[in-house]
């Protein structure tokens, strides 16, 4: 037995051919969204061609994980609606063969796909991510001057300060410029305040040349340890016209060292995030024994060592109060302000090393709450895959439309609800106010059942995007109805019986009268007989018919004027007036929830109000075509 048919073949190719075109898409919309983030980066900098592809090479690894599901997703939207619209997936249905043995051997290779993109995302995805950081990094040291921002600090020059009030961009000319300089520690600062300035490259990219027009410069001449207080500071103050300072700054693209993102979470493979998880586990517990260490040998610790004394003593003198009062009122004034100042500055040191250790622990809680999301990402995108196919396929089954039109705008919409669940659930869980399995996985969780239920309703062939139906489904909702649209016919095999049509209209005209009077359709409804006490309205189901058999055989007529009367008579609604459902239970739940019943008891007189004028409408268009019967002489006896 052949382990593919030809069938599955079939299958096979056309779904490859859907699916690299659409992961080529993909990828190209999401390189394009990326690369737009750094286009002023590419465009300013005068980054080289290579320099450029690796670029683009890198920014692809690392978009590969996203492509993949939308790709999948739109791949199995455009297969099964091709097939479906060329009326083949018809013919396999019609031959036998259910929708999940038209799906199995593309399952298959969607499984494949799945646990490639796992090892892709275990192997190549932190390789990518880190040379890209790296290439980023490095792109963004290149010529600085073009970085330099307006209206606050820039310190991408090492030793250098910058602040600009305005930069003019065409000629590079910075105005109103600050500069701090340090030549060696924060005691040797210089500041530099000048009207305008231009910051260039040398020729050999090795250095940068700062050219300054009318400035003032201000150094101190002493050293400032111990002279914080001091009125006096000696200061050199100089003033110029012109100056070009040299400031070495290789601007060169040099790739800096990897090593520098080796902290980060997406730049690690599944076991290197295992190893960070237990390293920060072990700091985050470090932390917490020495911060707990630090508070016994506090001085608000007051545990006793019992030892071998008289420990009910010991216990009793360590809840009893201190005499603050009494002991302050024993020092002097002197005494007294030295011991506040002391504990003062024991709070405030003893302040500022907890918020330090919060800062650290939030941090480190932060990086670890980082990793474990990264590792759960390592299994939610090749999960992804399969989900999406689980969706695309029946959708596409369901819709039966193939090309890049109604298939592209669902796959849209799908993945974006996929992605902004994803990434609320993944920020939440990042900040900690969800737990991370539930932020990583909701989006999973969510797709999974839609993706089941929409398998289902295909494999039942289904008519959920029937668009016939929905149609009709809101006429009903909003209480509209279809008009009459009859044409006259170009073959007539039998005529309308003019002889006894107008006595059978006068007489439906009267039924249709005497029924309106005794309904009291334009009087208010008895709210407990409509919810409560429903009965079967035969007699307007009876007229109903009738006016639709007339209507029927009046149709063979060769008068225009007549099929354009009958045009304008209305189909009359047999249930609407009596009541909201056909199910008794349902009516009773609807008339005692008081605002649903409500609802219902005034949509109910608008029917009854409807239902009165089209009893007088039909009336008045009967008359009018008893009169063009009599005028025209249709009829037998007319035509003797």
């Amino acid at each position: 037995m052949r382990l593919l048919k030809r069938l599955d073949i079939y299958l096979l190719k056309t779904f490859l051919g859907f699916f690299l075109a659409a992961l080529a898409v993909c990828l190209f919309i999401l390189l394009m969204q990326f690369t737009w983030r750094w286009l002023e980066e590419l465009i300013s900098k005068g980054v080289e061609g290579a320099v450029l592809m690796q670029f683009f090479f890198y920014t692809s690894l690392t978009l590969i994980p996203m492509a993949l599901p939308l790709a999948l997703l739109l791949g199995s939207l455009l297969t099964f609606g091709s097939i479906g619209e060329n009326r083949e997936l018809l013919a396999m249905k019609a031959a036998g063969i259910s929708l999940l043995r038209i799906m199995r051997p593309l399952f298959c290779i969607v499984v494949l796909l799945s646990i490639g993109s796992f090892f892709f995302q275990n192997n190549v995805f932190p390789v990518a991510t880190r040379q890209l950081a790296v290439l980023l990094w490095s792109m963004r040291q290149k010529n600085p001057e073009m970085d330099i921002p307006q209206g606050r600090f820039y310190n991408a020059i090492p030793g250098y300060n910058l602040f600009v009030e305005h930069k003019n961009s065409e000629t590079g000319m910075l105005y109103n410029v600050m500069i701090y300089s340090q030549s060696g520690n924060y005691q040797d600062t210089e500041i530099t305040l000048s009207d305008s300035a231009l910051l260039q490259s040398t020729a050999d990219k090795k250095n940068l040349k700062l050219t300054l027009f009318r400035g003032e410069r201000f150094k101190n001449l002493n050293s400032q340890s111990g002279s914080m207080m001091k009125a006096n500071v000696p200061y050199m103050r100089e003033t110029f016209l012109h100056e070009e300072v040299l400031i070495p700054f290789d601007t060169n693209l040099d790739m800096m060292s990897g090593s520098a993102f080796s902290h980060n979470a997406q730049t690690k493979s599944l076991q290197n995030i295992v190893v960070g998880i237990d390293s920060l586990n072990q700091r985050i517990d470090s932390t917490g024994h020495a911060t707990y260490d630090m508070a016994l040998r506090g001085p608000m610790n007051r545990s006793l060592n019992v030892g071998k004394g008289d420990s009910l003593a010991l216990l009793k003198r360590a809840h009893d109060r201190l005499p603050f009062d009494s002991l302050m009122n024993t020092l002097s004034q002197e005494q007294r302000g030295n011991v506040l100042k002391h504990m003062q500055n024991v709070v405030a040191q003893q302040k500022a090393e907890y918020e330090f250790r919060s800062l650290v622990s939030e941090e480190d809680n932060r990086m670890l709450r980082v990793h474990k999301i990264e590792w759960n990402k390592k299994f939610t995108l090749s999960v992804a895959c399969i989900l999406f196919f689980f969706i695309g396929a029946p959708l596409g089954a369901i819709i039966g439309k193939g090309g890049l039109g109604i298939p592209t705008i669902v796959s849209v919409i799908i993945f974006i609800a996929y992605y902004l669940v994803n990434n609320s659930g993944e920020k939440m869980a990042r900040s900690g106010n969800m737990e991370i399995v539930i932020g990583v996985w909701i989006s999973s969780c969510i797709m999974a059942p839609f993706g089941l239920w929409l398998t289902r309703k295909a494999n039942s062939d289904s008519a959920m995007f029937n668009a016939e139906a929905y149609r009709r489904f809101f006429m009903r909702l909003f209480g509209l109805r279809e008009t009459r649209k009859l044409n006259p016919k170009d073959v007539i095999i039998y005529d309308p019986d003019y002889d006894t049509l107008p006595r059978r209209m006068e007489s439906l005209s009267e039924r249709v009268l005497r029924y309106a009077r005794r309904k009291r359709l334009k009087r208010t409804p008895n709210y407990l007989k409509l919810f409560f006490a429903y009965h079967t309205d035969t007699e307007i189901q009876e007229i109903s018919r009738e006016l639709e058999a007339l209507v029927s055989e009046m149709h063979n007529s060769r008068d225009h004027a007549i099929i354009g009367l009958l045009n304008e008579i209305p189909t009359l609604s047999t249930t609407a007036h009596t009541r909201p459902f056909n199910n008794r239970r349902r009516n009773i739940a609807a008339g005692i929830l008081l605002p649903v019943g409500l609802f219902f008891y005034f949509r109910i007189w608008r029917y009854r109000l409807r239902l009165a004028r089209d009893t007088q409408q039909i009336t008045r268009i009967f008359k009018h075509i008893i009169r063009r019967i009599k005028d025209k002489g249709h009829g037998s006896s007319s035509e003797k």
